[in-house]
C-alpha cells in the first residue's frame, strides 16, 4: 500500500492508514488544498470546478468526498460523474470553469485511485502550481465557507456526447469518408468508461463494433496498462471476428493502442506515429513527444518536412514544448495523442478518429500500414526502489559512465547511441526506476535493457 504525492496530483491505494494510502481523509485534504490554491490563483470569489471519474470501484466514494469538500469551500461543482480524462479537459473551458479534477489512477490496477488536477484551460498544472498545492495540504491551512456560502452541485451527463461532437467537427475528420470504409473494430474498454465512449464514437461513424470488456463496473479483467502481455484476449478476438483492427484504451481513455488485423500489436509507440503521419500529410508542421518515445516519430516528421523535438516525460512538459515549437500534433509514446486543434491533452477519441481517417484514405490493412513505417523495437523494464537506494547517485553514475555519448539529463538520463538509445528515470507515479530502450530489433532492445539493469545493480550493490 502506498501514497504518492507529486506535482501532478495525489495517487494511492484505497484503504489502510491515512498518510500512507489514499484514504477518505487524504482525499478530503488534497481536494481542500486544491480548492484553497484555486481561490488564490484565480483571485475570484465565485469559483466553478468540473469533476469527472473513471469507472474504478472506489470512484464514487472518492467523487463524493471531493465534491463535498469543494462545496464546503464555497466552490460550485459541475459533476460529470462517469467520464474520461479528455472529456473533463474539454468540459472545463466549455463550462467557463476555473479548474477541473479527474478521479482516476489511469493505467494503475483497480486498488489505486488519484486526483488529477487541471487549470482553467483544462490543462494539467505546472510544477510550481503542483508544489504549492502539496505545501497547502501539508500545512492544512483550510478555511471553509459559512452555511450561506456553500457551493452548488450541478449534474451534467451530456459531455460524452459533446466530446464526440467536438471530435466529429475537427477539420481533418470527415464522418462520411469513415462510414464508406465500413470498418469492423473490436474494442477492449477494460470495464471502464472507454467501454462507453469508444463504441459510441465508432457507431456514430458507421463502424461495426465488437465489444470486449465494455461494462463500466471497475472490475478490470486484466492489468489495465495497454501492453502486449495484457492483451491476449483482444488479439485472439480480432482474428476470430475477422475485424479490420482492435482498439484498446486505459481506464481514463487518454491512452490508445491498436491491434493489427493479424492479431499482433500495432505497437503503442506507433499510435502517435500513425496519427502524425495522417495530420502531417494534410498540414505542414512540427511535432513533439517525450524522451522515452520512439525515434519513428522523428523520422515521419522529417519525411513530411517538419521539425521534431523531445520534451521531458509528463504531459505538461510535452504540452509546454508543443506550444513553444508550434507543434500541430504531439504526445507520448504510451499511446497518448495531443492534437491542439481539439485541446492540449492526451485524447484517445481524437486519436481513434485520426487513425480511422488515415485507414479510410490509405486503404489496405493495418498490418500493411505498420510495415510501411520505420521499424524500431522497444523494451520497457523497471527496477523496484527501496528506501536505501540513492537513485540520483545511480543516475549520475550512469551519465558519467556514458559521458562520451549524446546525453540528455532534462529528465533522468537518456543516452543516445548511434543505433539505439536508453532512457533511465524515476517514475512520478510508482516507486520504480523505469528503463526504456529502443533498437532495430527486439532482441537488441531487450539485451540493451538487461545490460543497463546489470550495470545499475552493480553500481547500487544489489
Amino acid at each position: 500500500m502506498t501514497l504518492i504525492k507529486s506535482i501532478s496530483g495525489i495517487r494511492g491505494t484505497i484503504g489502510g492508514e491515512s498518510g500512507d494510502n489514499l484514504t477518505p481523509i487524504d482525499a478530503v485534504k488534497f481536494a481542500a488544498a486544491y480548492g484553497i490554491w484555486l481561490k488564490g490563483y484565480s483571485k475570484k470569489d465565485d469559483l466553478k470546478v468540473v469533476i469527472g471519474r473513471d469507472a474504478r470501484i472506489s470512484g464514487e466514494m472518492i467523487q463524493n468526498l471531493v465534491v463535498s469538500t469543494l462545496v464546503g469551500l464555497g466552490v460550485d461543482v459541475i459533476d460529470l460523474d462517469l467520464s474520461t480524462t479528455p472529456t473533463v479537459e474539454i468540459a472545463v473551458p466549455l463550462e467557463k470553469a476555473d479548474g477541473g479534477i479527474i478521479l482516476t489512477a489511469s493505467h494503475n490496477p483497480k486498488q489505486w485511485n488519484a486526483l488529477k488536477l487541471l487549470n482553467e484551460k483544462g490543462e494539467f498544472l505546472d510544477a510550481a502550481q503542483g508544489a504549492k498545492i502539496l505545501e497547502i495540504a501539508e500545512s492544512e491551512d483550510f478555511v471553509f465557507a459559512d452555511v450561506d456560502d456553500l457551493g452548488d452541485v450541478t449534474k451534467n451527463d451530456a459531455y460524452i456526447d459533446i466530446h464526440i461532437d467536438e471530435v466529429l467537427n475537427l477539420s481533418l475528420v470527415d464522418a462520411d469518408t469513415i462510414r464508406k470504409a465500413k470498418f469492423k473494430v473490436v474494442v477492449d474498454g477494460v470495464n471502464s468508461t472507454g467501454g462507453i465512449v469508444i463504441p459510441k464514437l465508432l457507431e456514430t461513424l458507421g463502424v461495426e463494433v465488437v465489444k470486449l470488456y465494455c461494462d463500466p463496473n471497475g472490475h478490470f479483467p486484466h492489468n489495465p496498462e495497454p501492453l502486449k502481455e495484457h492483451l491476449g484476449d483482444i488479439c485472439e478476438l480480432v482474428v476470430k471476428e475477422k475485424a479490420d483492427f482492435g482498439i484498446v484504451v486505459d481506464p481514463d481513455v487518454d491512452r490508445l493502442a491498436f491491434i493489427s488485423n493479424d492479431g499482433e500489436m500495432f505497437g503503442e509507440e506507433y499510435t502517435l506515429v500513425a496519427c502524425a503521419d495522417y495530420v502531417l500529410g494534410k498540414t505542414k508542421g512540427n511535432t513533439v513527444s517525450n524522451l522515452s518515445s520512439s525515434r519513428a516519430l522523428r523520422d515521419i516528421t522529417e519525411k513530411h518536412g517538419g521539425t521534431y523535438e523531445a520534451a521531458a516525460v509528463g504531459e505538461v512538459n510535452v504540452v509546454t514544448k508543443m506550444k513553444a515549437n508550434k507543434a500541430i500534433i504531439g504526445g507520448e509514446g504510451n499511446g497518448g495523442i495531443i492534437y491542439p486543434e481539439s485541446h492540449y491533452g492526451r485524447d484517445a477519441l481524437v486519436g481513434t478518429a485520426l487513425f480511422l481517417m488515415l485507414m479510410a484514405e490509405k486503404g489496405g490493412t493495418v498490418k500493411e500500414l505498420r510495415d510501411s513505417y520505420p521499424s524500431y523495437f522497444m523494451s520497457k523494464k523497471k527496477i523496484q526502489l527501496t528506501p536505501e537506494l540513492d537513485v540520483d547517485g545511480i543516475l549520475k553514475a550512469m551519465a558519467d559512465k556514458y559521458s562520451e555519448e549524446e546525453i540528455s539529463t532534462i529528465d533522468g538520463v537518456k543516452v543516445d547511441f548511434a543505433e539505439n538509445w536508453v532512457h533511465l528515470r524515476k517514475s512520478n507515479t510508482e516507486p520504480i526506476i523505469r528503463i526504456y530502450t529502443e533498437a532495430k530489433s527486439q532482441n537488441e532492445a531487450d539485451g540493451l535493457a538487461d545490460r543497463i539493469i546489470g550495470e545499475i545493480k552493480s553500481i547500487a550493490g544489489i
